[in-house]
């Protein structure tokens, strides 16, 4: 049913892969794949600027409708890669380990980056997200983003990252209005992880129901509102964007990069969890069950 497209989109500098477009201009829906099994679909820069170059070029493709956001291996994505975290601030210059990047040069890159998530919640055709497995950090937010995000019951969802970044991300303004304050407190300040079958009782995503069911119900969805007039979709699409930004977004498109910026430029006191020279001294595996070892504290019985 979808064509694979073995070209890379207009505006795209480097094709890594690990990004893949399937369009079908009978049915108006485009699905984008994250495809970095190996690392349960976590992303790099060169991973979302491939995202983004696609959303780009289908933005302008007046035969699509909808896009469908996925990922490969039964796992939505873990979000941002940490295996490198300070490789997103790099300067190319090699040096990236032996200093710490300026604040100058977090709140550049934390600009761009954040366009990327800014323009998704603008974005001028319907998104889908199927979610399976895992959506945390990142892949957390764009279940969140979607239009329309269809869950399996078993998925693994939150913001561990507050565990080494603090719970002040970017952002702040969807985890509020999308959770909800006392939800969106609780995952930032403890960097918990919940299941979605928690979530089925809030009005957070659009179904939550088994996982040997999201792929069709998110084609069913798809499907469905591929069959509304594309004009008047992207026009709703404008409405509810407006409403939101004056019931709460002012002032959002600085904050969250702004705030990600300071929040990955921290000081660690004795006795409090730093991700990053643990990774360095044990390697980024064990950093994360020494992280997991901290922060467990047991539930009084």
């Amino acid at each position: 049913m979808y064509k694979v497209l073995d070209a890379q989109p207009k505006g795209t500098a480097m094709g890594t892969g690990r990004v893949l477009l399937d369009r079908d201009e009978e049915t108006g829906i485009a699905r984008l794949t994250l495809d970095n099994p190996d690392r349960r679909n976590a992303y790099d820069a060169a991973m979302r600027e491939q995202l983004g170059a696609y959303l780009d070029d289908l933005a302008l493709d007046d035969t699509i409708k909808v896009v469908h956001l996925r990922g490969s291996g039964d796992v939505f994505s873990t979000g941002a890669d940490m295996g490198n975290a300070y490789a997103w601030y790099g300067d190319g210059t090699g040096n990236d380990r032996k200093r710490r990047p300026s604040q100058r040069r977090r709140l550049s890159v934390d600009r761009k980056t954040f366009s990327f998530y800014h323009n998704l919640i603008g974005y001028p055709k319907v998104t889908i997200a199927e979610v399976r497995g895992y959506a945390l950090g990142g892949g957390f937010e764009l279940a969140l983003m979607a239009d329309v995000a269809v869950v399996a019951e078993d998925t693994l969802m939150g913001m561990p990252a507050t565990r080494f970044l603090g719970p002040a991300l970017g952002s702040l303004h969807t985890f509020f209005h999308r959770l909800g304050p006392m939800l969106a407190r609780r995952l930032l300040l403890t960097g918990d992880t919940i299941r979605a079958a928690e979530l089925r009782q809030w009005p957070i995503f659009t179904e939550v129901v088994a996982a040997d069911d999201v792929a069709a119900r998110a084609d069913w969805w798809g499907r469905k509102i591929a069959r509304m007039p594309a004009d008047g979709l992207v026009i709703a699409k404008e409405a509810f964007r407006l409403v939101e930004q004056l019931q709460g977004y002012q002032g959002e498109e600085v904050v969250s990069y702004l705030v990600h910026a300071f929040g990955t430029n921290l000081q660690f006191e004795d006795g409090e969890f730093n991700f990053v020279k643990t990774r360095a001294e044990h390697g980024t595996r064990r950093a994360f069950e020494l992280r997991d070892a901290h922060f467990e504290v047991p539930e009084p019985s």
